[in-house]
């Protein structure tokens, strides 16, 4: 069994910064590819970042140059610091784990909410 626990969200005025971190447990940290979705209500959710065991990330346009992803394997830790924060990042934020070689996501934490103020 897996376990996803995020901490680190908040409210923050636009122009601010946030970090993430999701704690996993359960499982060999090494072996899995992580990453971050958000959720804003009325919309689906989207991807926002992830990161590979090899360490290769990627973006959604709307955070590349803001949003950096990154893992501690030391620590079993992922996370997601968010600078030059808009309205429009407000959304719950969820990280996630699969294995390397499956196509999904299949494990999840429990959302951290994040709010930005105009």
């Amino acid at each position: 069994q897996v376990q996803l626990v995020e901490s680190g969200g908040g409210s923050v005025q636009a122009g601010g910064s946030l970090r993430l971190s999701c704690a996993a447990s359960g499982h060999t940290y090494s072996s899995f590819c992580m990453g971050w979705h958000r959720q804003a209500p009325g919309k689906e959710r989207e991807g926002v970042a992830a990161i590979d065991t090899t360490g290769s990330t990627s973006y959604a346009d709307s955070v590349k140059g803001r949003f950096t992803i990154s893992r501690d394997s030391a620590k079993n830790t992922l996370y997601l610091q968010m600078n030059s924060l808009k309205p429009e990042d407000t959304a719950m934020y969820d990280c996630a784990a699969r294995l390397w070689y499956r196509s999904e996501y299949n494990y999840w934490g429990q959302g951290a909410q994040v709010t930005v103020s105009s």
